[in-house]
């Protein structure tokens, strides 16, 4: 939906293929860092795991999380979509950073 949409986007499994599953995030997170993509994640406890906090740190990760980890394939890709204009102002800033994605906002999580 977001591809249709004209953002581009690489999924993992475009990404790693068949080892998909047994990436872990720091691994996926510096390569954002590193090639400059964004990061979209459903995970929105993000910002309380050190080891992907450090790669977020060490890659200068912009990355938008979730609010909501309970939703639909759709709906999650309209929480982006509803906010296209606040994460591309967000994204002119340098990273790192994550901000929480809401159905009518994003707010800055890390840094605080």
């Amino acid at each position: 939906m977001l591809g249709s949409a004209g953002w581009s986007i690489r999924t993992h499994i475009e990404v790693y293929g068949g080892r998909d599953q047994e990436v872990e995030d720091v691994e996926w997170l510096e390569l954002c860092g590193r090639e400059g993509w964004i990061a979209l994640t459903m995970d929105r406890r993000v910002r309380y795991h050190s080891a992907e906090i450090a790669a977020i740190r060490r890659h200068r990760v912009k990355a938008f999380a979730l609010a909501s980890g309970n939703l639909r394939a759709a709906d999650q890709a309209h929480r982006f979509l509803g906010n296209e204009a606040r994460i591309t102002a967000a994204c002119a800033d340098p990273g790192p950073f994550i901000y929480a994605v809401f159905a009518d906002r994003i707010e800055r999580i890390f840094p605080a």
